[in-house]
């Protein structure tokens, strides 16, 4: 237990079996985070990559210590400043500058479906630094994911050019610093409690990108959807839901946790479907059976 009487963060990796509340956390979580891919296709064309990372932080970070003032809550962040600071980097200004450049160029349900290669990163870099015990149930479990990931992906009429390759390749480097992110929590996180990781984390990663925003100014004045989707990544996508995360990862583990990503491209399709009248194909559905299995499998192993 952390000074507050939280949960600390060294039971990273090694976890008891999940719990019903843990798979409402991790359904909740999934379910914020595919609306996020539709909030950053509004907002990052007008304000840019870098613009709407800060803003998204900056937002979300303001929400939770807001609501940590109001209930009373200590995040510690001078005792654990150094941590907040290497996780805000890894976990939220690189890989939220990254997706929002690739929302610039790719449509959301495929960065979704990108996002979900995290736990595989995951698991290898916690195998291969942490100790993280691989069984044939996870690798069963990460190759239906994986399965299922490719069966939905199918661009088809992508255009996939040049932007259309670099945008790809920014959500694997984003996904690569979520898997660096278990590493780190795993390694120097005990003691840390989790809600102070959600807002301290983000006030650090704002501190970092902040340099760099008189150097790129936002494309176009921002419409009030604009606005209205940094909002909503900021209070939800980097609130709310950075709140659930940090839970996870202390209860069940940073692999188990990362397993989100498998659904998020669930959500993101369901989103799409309710809000811009996209329609599933018959391989998308397939695909989004074999993630399910996946989850289970891994979530379990």
């Amino acid at each position: 237990m952390s000074e507050n009487g939280e949960p600390g963060v060294a039971r990273m990796l090694y976890a008891s079996p999940m719990r019903a509340a843990d798979y409402a956390r991790l359904l909740a979580l999934a379910a914020i985070w595919g609306g996020s891919f539709l909030f950053m296709r509004v907002a990052a064309p007008a304000l840019g990559p870098v613009w709407t990372a800060e803003g998204r932080m900056l937002i979300g970070a303001a929400a939770l210590a807001a609501w940590f003032a109001f209930t009373g809550f200590d995040a510690q962040w001078r005792a654990h400043r150094g941590f907040y600071a290497a996780v805000g980097a890894v976990n939220s200004a690189v890989p939220f500058s990254l997706y929002a450049f690739a929302a610039i160029h790719l449509p959301a349900s495929l960065m979704a479906i990108l996002n979900a290669t995290s736990p595989m990163f995951g698991l290898a870099l916690g195998a291969t630094f942490s100790g993280e015990r691989v069984t044939p149930r996870k690798i069963t479990g990460l190759l239906l994911g994986a399965a299922g990931v490719a069966l939905i992906a199918r661009p088809g009429s992508l255009d996939a050019g040049a932007s259309f390759g670099w945008a790809v390749a920014a959500c694997l480097a984003a996904s690569f610093s979520y898997g660096v992110t278990g590493v780190l929590v795993k390694r120097w996180g005990a003691g840390v409690p989790s809600r102070g990781m959600a807002v301290a984390t983000q006030g650090w990663a704002a501190a970092v990108l902040l340099p760099l925003l008189p150097f790129v100014a936002p494309a176009a004045a921002p419409s009030a959807a604009v606005l209205a989707n940094l909002v909503a990544l900021g209070v939800l996508a980097s609130g709310v839901a950075f709140i659930l995360y940090f839970r996870l990862i202390t209860d069940v583990g940073a692999t188990r946790a990362l397993t989100v990503t498998f659904l998020v491209p669930v959500f993101a399709f369901a989103w799409g479907l309710l809000f811009l009248g996209e329609t599933l194909s018959h391989a998308e559905i397939g695909g989004a059976l074999l993630i399910l299995a996946g989850t289970l499998l891994v979530t379990r192993g």
